[in-house]
């Protein structure tokens, strides 16, 4: 069974080296000291979320943390390209649903996007409520998918500059279900952002699917079959990551 992973204090993170001594503290050393329990003579994996990961050994363990004895360092390169999904805010949990999926799958940074159809709105306070409650999801998913790469959260974006993104992107795709270009058959950067947008329960408005093709996304479809607002931006990915990282 693969080694739990935590998410450790970046600095000291960075700083490991094989032989040393380090500490997982706060609220993630809290987590596996009395959650997880890790015992002395344990093996558990501490992360930056940046790309390094420790392989760390438990010497000694106390109810609100664990130190260790470093046993190997790893460093994973930047992917290339970047899979960014631009996912709509949808009603329920079904976008943290998608954002929990994509983490798992590889996604390197998700966008909240305030379409027209979105029955949820992010304002004020809530607004910073529900951006962290997205943080929280792909922390928690990065953890239980061993990934030593946090991805990204930014903040919620309207059309403009959603538009600006794609503008900008290697490449952007746009999930929808009139599209005759099948996702499968796109030719992928080697570098740079690709977008994969993903509409609201209610779709992508035909004002929208015009900005954004006028920016420079081009409009794709999955398959026959019609996804819901929280499996479709993971599909894509999967076949994304198949093409370009899963050999």
């Amino acid at each position: 069974m693969t080694h739990q992973l935590f998410l450790g204090e970046p600095a000291t993170v960075a700083q490991a080296v094989v032989g040393a001594s380090l500490l997982l503290d706060g609220d993630e050393g809290r987590h596996a000291a009395t959650v997880v329990r890790i015992r002395p003579g344990e093996r558990c994996f501490v992360a930056d979320g940046a790309g390094r990961r420790v392989l760390l050994e438990a010497t000694e363990v106390d109810r609100s943390w664990v130190r260790g004895r470093v046993l190997d360092v790893s460093d994973e390169p930047e992917p290339a390209p970047r899979l960014v999904l631009v996912q709509a805010l949808a009603k329920g949990d079904r976008d943290e649903q998608a954002v929990e999926a994509a983490t798992e799958l590889g996604v390197d940074e998700v966008v909240p996007w305030q379409a027209e159809r979105s029955v949820v709105v992010w304002r004020g306070d809530r607004a910073a409520k529900s951006l962290a409650k997205w943080a929280a999801v792909v922390a928690r998913a990065t953890k239980q998918s061993r990934r030593a790469r946090m991805p990204a959260t930014t903040s919620v974006v309207g059309l403009d500059a959603l538009a600006a993104r794609v503008h900008d992107a290697a490449l952007a795709l746009v999930l929808h279900e009139d599209a005759t270009e099948p996702l499968a058959s796109v030719e992928l950067p080697g570098s740079g952002d690709v977008l994969v947008v993903v509409g609201p329960e209610g779709g992508i408005t035909p004002r929208e699917l015009e900005a954004l093709g006028a920016a420079g996304a081009r409009p794709v479809r999955l398959g026959s079959t019609i996804l819901r607002a929280s499996s479709a931006g993971p599909a894509a990915l999967a076949v994304l990551s198949a093409r370009a990282r899963w050999r």
